[in-house]
């Protein structure tokens, strides 16, 4: 069975995500990223190529997406998100 196949356990997971988050810390101003997305979707959706309903509903669920991380992080620091995100990557 080839890795793609199996199931990834919660060790698996947790240091992906943990260097996701890690690597939007690093990047800066990962807070706002929603703002920027609605900025650049509202400017694409006036365009002739942002008249499709199935790339619009791509559109919304990746500013939903981006405002839920952004939401669930919102109550720390940049330095808890960092440290959290370090503890993660080396267990």
């Amino acid at each position: 069975m080839t890795k793609e196949n199996q199931k990834p356990s919660h060790h698996d997971v947790m240091p992906s995500v943990a260097n996701f988050l890690s690597n939007l810390w690093l990047d800066g101003e990962f807070r706002e990223q929603p703002n920027y997305l609605t900025e650049i979707f509202e400017a694409f959706l006036e365009t002739e190529m942002g008249n499709d309903l199935d790339l619009r509903t791509k559109m919304i669920g990746c500013i939903k997406t981006s405002k839920m991380l952004a939401k669930a992080l919102e109550p720390f620091s940049d330095k808890q998100i960092e440290k959290a995100c370090s503890k993660v990557i080396l267990v």
